[in-house]
């Protein structure tokens, strides 16, 4: 599956791994619930690790982990649902989050503008077919009127 990484199309290389899943070594994204149930023990993981925010999953749940994860992914279960905007602007401004922040689930092309100046970086669309358009949205303002995360 290929994805929007920091303004390119690339090969997605994270494993999404179920609650009811053996860990396997490598790139995995685990539910926010597994991570804080697990996070003692993923200390010695065989690889980067990353956590699925649901929408609403409180974010400062992870202030003393933002270091230790790689990924942090932001679903948006319905288009209109604009939680998944808040969280990235908390985890990027609030607990200075570095790492990769990507929008999966039910989001417009649309939208991918407005989520990067929130500090996404990352983007997984529902539809592969969106993938040229969403990064042609990313570049389609040249003037911002607000600050941005950036």
């Amino acid at each position: 599956m290929q994805i929007i990484k920091d303004k390119n199309i690339v090969d997605d290389t994270w494993q999404h791994i179920n609650d009811d899943e053996i860990i396997p070594a490598g790139e995995v994204t685990l539910s926010l619930a597994r991570w804080q149930q697990e996070k003692h023990a993923l200390i010695h993981h065989a690889g980067q690790l990353g956590v699925r925010l649901a929408p609403a999953d409180d974010v400062a749940v992870l202030a003393g982990d933002v270091k230790r994860l790689a990924l942090i992914e932001l679903e948006f279960a319905d288009f209109a649902d604009g939680r998944a905007f808040s969280q990235a602007w908390l985890l990027r401004e609030r607990l200075d989050y570095s790492g990769e922040l990507r929008a999966t689930g039910c989001y417009m092309p649309d939208q991918a503008f407005y989520l990067a100046r929130v500090g996404v970086n990352s983007f997984q669309p529902e539809k592969f077919a969106d993938l040229p358009v969403m990064l042609a949205k990313l570049n389609e303002f040249s003037v911002h009127y607000q600050r941005s995360v950036h």
